[in-house]
């Protein structure tokens, strides 16, 4: 078993004094009797109270540390409490705090352009948003006002955000009890391990030209259906995150963005998760043939320190508001204390090669080790992803790929998965029958190689519900 000494020779030096320790229990019952959680039954809640964090380490209520193999929600690329970020905001914070989006300030300049510089060259314009989803929902704005047309297409397995239009564009579950007419019409992803086309009995032979093929098709044939010439946009993740972190089939993204120029079709790539280096590049599509029309972002683009998202268009998109105004608008556009953050992080990431590193980690250590991790484990039906960006998928029958529970739902190992890690000092991310390896991009080789042998020990909890 995975020792407390583990831990403690690999997590920075941290003591906490029995004063830091109740103000934590003090903000937990403040929490419980104050605070409305997303995604969750209020009464059932017992949250983990954090009283620190830096590099890839957080520690809990009673000042445990835990390696954050989640990177929170997956944003905090260049993880906890990097000095030049902290100072970036700090500085910021001394000379302007805020500002109307309507002014220019150096932050937001400095921001746009270098996130412009790392995406196509006729991507030069970014309208700035305070997260993903309302990225996500003006991107589809811009669509439809561009072509002055109604539908977006959506894949299913996918998550956009939890506002109403991004909720309704989602793929996943969380969608149902939100739903209305919103002009979304979802397809059936490329998604080859788990192929909604691959013919019975066939799915081990299943390739991903295959898939991409297939996938293809179906998605031409919604398009025939739903008509083209109603169609605005089609929104991708460029890499699905929640929804299970599976790469799309070599081909298919370049094939969709034919079917996009045939019909003069809007492609948005959500990169809110993939992007600024989680997947091993820049941008997740960047490992692929293929220049969007619309790229979002939020998240890593400054690794979450102060809230921030945006949406970057390419020439043809920002042409249709060069002279007539574009409706909408927010009043923390660029806030300059998220775009000092964004300069610094952006900048870091390029200076300490952290897209570099993630790339080398997933190549040369994460995807080594989770082959090794699938080869141990009867419940571990694929591993898979790229960079510092991977999943873990757990079935009871690795022949039939049949999950540990029905698509949607929670198997009850899954909990004692995520306590068995804990105790062993690893803060692990897990959504439906999935265990994703994000960590921050910065990573040291020994603190992944030290999560990975904790997961590898806390499996044999989901080998016990596996044939």
């Amino acid at each position: 078993m995975t020792t407390p000494t583990a831990v403690g020779s690999l997590a920075p030096h941290r003591e906490f004094s029995q004063e830091e320790i109740e103000a934590g229990r003090t903000a937990y019952a403040l929490d419980r009797e104050h605070v409305f959680h997303s995604w969750s039954a209020q009464e059932t809640l017992a949250p983990m109270t954090v009283l620190d964090a830096e590099g890839s380490w957080i520690w809990d209520g009673e000042g445990s540390p835990l390696l954050d193999l989640t990177s929170q929600l997956i944003y905090t690329n260049a993880g906890h409490r990097h000095p030049r970020i902290v100072q970036a905001v700090r500085d910021q914070a001394e000379k302007l705090c805020t500002v109307a989006p309507q002014h220019a300030n150096d932050a937001r300049s400095e921001a746009a352009r270098l996130i412009a510089e790392r995406l196509p060259a006729d991507i030069s314009h970014v309208f700035f948003t305070a997260g993903g989803a309302d990225a996500n929902e003006h991107a589809v704005r811009m669509a439809r006002h561009h072509t002055g047309r109604r539908k977006v297409l959506s894949a299913y397995r996918s998550y956009h955000g939890g506002s109403q239009l991004a909720v309704n564009l989602t793929g996943d579950p969380r969608r149902i009890p939100n739903e209305e007419d919103a002009g979304v019409v979802h397809f059936l992803p490329a998604y080859t391990y788990r192929s909604y086309f691959a013919p019975e009995g066939q799915k081990d032979a299943w390739t991903e030209q295959d898939e991409a093929q297939a996938a293809l098709a179906h998605l031409k044939q919604v398009l025939e259906l739903e008509r083209p010439s109603s169609a605005a946009a089609i929104i991708l993740e460029a890499i699905p995150g929640t929804a299970g972190i599976y790469l799309p089939p070599a081909g298919y993204l370049e094939g969709v963005r034919q079917l996009c120029d045939e019909h003069g079709i809007v492609m948005i790539l959500d990169e809110v998760m993939a992007g600024f280096g989680r997947s091993g590049k820049w941008f997740a599509h960047q490992h692929y043939e293929v220049e969007p029309d619309i790229v979002t972002f939020a998240k890593g683009v400054n690794s979450g320190y102060v809230p921030m998202g945006g949406v970057a268009m390419d020439d043809a998109i920002y042409s249709s508001f060069a002279e007539q105004a574009y409706p909408g608008g927010l009043t923390y556009s660029g806030h300059p204390l998220a775009a000092a953050a964004a300069v610094a992080t952006i900048r870091a990431m390029a200076e300490e090669e952290m897209v570099e590193n993630a790339a080398r980690l997933g190549e040369h250590v994460i995807g080594p080790k989770l082959q090794q991790i699938r080869e141990n484990h009867p419940s571990v039906g694929d591993v898979r992803g790229t960079g510092a960006f991977w999943a873990v998928e757990l079935v009871q029958d690795r022949a039939t790929r049949e999950p540990l529970a029905p698509y949607g739902q929670t198997h009850e190992v899954m909990g004692r998965i995520v306590a068995a890690c804990k105790e062993r000092g690893v803060l692990p991310f897990v959504n439906m029958n999935r265990i994703h390896v994000c960590p921050p991009l910065n990573i040291a080789e020994e603190e992944i190689t030290f999560g990975l042998d904790v997961l590898d020990e806390v499996l044999a909890l989901a080998d016990e519900h596996a044939a």
